[in-house]
């Protein structure tokens, strides 16, 4: 008779095998990798002592605050790295360094368009490097430069602008300093503009008409700065103009209305609004016009869209989305935008998220509840009338809505 086979009490101990195989092979191995760490953390792979080939063939493209260097990397297994050292004109030692998977590096920094010299090694995995190969390299006129050459101040209602060029994108900062209350010019990082934008633009509100005087200068993260230069700044008088003066001022062209143009200063939100009618207003850009009763120099002209509900949407429907705004003093009674009128500015409106139409996000939301500040040439004469002209919707018309809007400027 055979013997029965007890196959659950097998299975285990081949189990407990397994097991103990595994934890056996894990010990060993963390004892190998601790011995190796002991013996060769932080140690160049290899201890050859030959230096690795140098670069050849090197090539210079001179670019503005930098250039790329540009060479044939040698067939030689030693190579790890390629490495160039230079000084800045401030003395500052920098370097710069690619993988031998690469044939360029940058060397950044510079403030100057002198000659400067440029070492180029070569670095083997045992970390022994080659003599260094020579260049010269020449930068074009660094982005600091650039942006300063090119500052402009301007005063405006409740402060100044101020606005520069970057052509290059190079990060760049443009320090205001002011005095503090010992009389001491100290960086005001609140005005200071911090970006690596090609046109650079900044509006500083919220200073009383006294004059201010401020020093501008723009430097790098290199620690490269330019020239100060000072200005006194006085801001110009601004107030909210009383929307108890507005009327409507229908001209001969301005389209039939769902909403009348007074809706659009009734300091309330949601229907009724001012609102034209497409069809019956034909496709041509449709017009509003209304008299704020007393002649200022504007400033800016705050503007908020209606919003379409179920679900709750801005950026939709009649809302406006590129348009101009004209002002005159004394208007052509014939409805044609002529001489009588000067353009107060241009605008196009964004959706911040960028969502295809009929999307439309919480930050969506919330910026168009914010309402649009839209800026005024600073040019421009007074005037008593203003005219809003849509050149196109968000649906693709020309029809318009305003929910509300505020006017501010100088009526003295």
């Amino acid at each position: 008779m055979r013997k029965k086979v007890d196959t659950q009490n097998i299975f285990y101990m081949k189990s407990k095998l397994k097991i103990f195989a595994i934890i056996a092979c894990s010990i060993i191995l963390l004892a190998s990798c601790k011995k190796g760490e002991e013996l060769n953390a932080n140690e160049p792979v290899g201890n050859d002592p030959t230096a690795p080939m140098q670069v050849s063939n090197v090539s210079v493209v001179n670019q503005n605050g930098k250039a790329t260097i540009t060479y044939t990397v040698p067939k030689d297994p030693r190579l790890l790295i390629v490495k160039a050292v230079y000084n800045l004109s401030s003395g500052k030692q920098y370097e710069a360094q690619t993988s031998y998977y690469n044939n360029s590096l940058e060397v950044i920094g510079f403030a100057d368009t002198t000659t400067h010299e440029v070492k180029i090694y070569s670095i083997s995995r045992s970390g022994v490097s080659s003599e260094p190969i020579i260049v010269k390299v020449k930068p074009l006129i660094a982005p600091i430069w650039q942006t300063f050459k090119s500052l402009k101040l301007q005063n405006a209602f409740g402060g100044y602008n101020l606005s520069a060029l970057n052509p290059s994108k190079g990060n760049v900062s443009i320090m205001v300093i002011g005095k503090n209350v010992f009389n001491e010019y100290v960086a005001d990082y609140d005005k200071s503009v911090f970006t690596n934008t090609d046109s650079i633009i900044s509006k500083i509100r919220g200073l009383d008409t006294t004059s201010h005087r401020f020093g501008f200068f723009v430097q790098d993260r290199w620690g490269n700065k330019t020239d100060t230069i000072y200005q006194d700044i006085k801001p110009i008088f601004e107030v909210q103009l009383a929307k108890s003066k507005f009327q409507e001022y229908k001209l001969p062209g301005d389209p039939p209305m769902w909403g009348a143009v007074s809706k659009a200063w009734d300091g309330r939100y949601g229907w009724e609004a001012c609102f034209t009618q497409q069809i019956a207003g034909g496709n041509a850009p449709h017009t509003v016009t209304f008299s704020l009763g007393i002649s200022a120099k504007l400033s800016r002209i705050w503007m908020r869209p209606y919003a379409e509900v179920n679900p709750l949407r801005y950026y939709y429907l009649q809302a406006m989305r590129r348009f101009e705004i004209y002002g005159s003093d004394n208007p052509n009674p014939n409805g044609t935008i002529d001489k009588s009128w000067v353009l107060l500015g241009s605008y196009t409106i964004t959706k911040p998220s960028g969502l295809p139409y009929g999307i439309e996000n919480n930050l969506d939301t919330q910026t168009a509840q914010t309402g649009f500040d839209l800026p005024c040439d600073l040019s421009a004469p007074k005037v008593k009338y203003i005219r809003v002209r849509c050149l196109e919707n968000w649906v693709g018309g020309t029809a318009l809505n305003i929910d509300e809007l505020t006017v501010y400027g100088d009526t003295r």
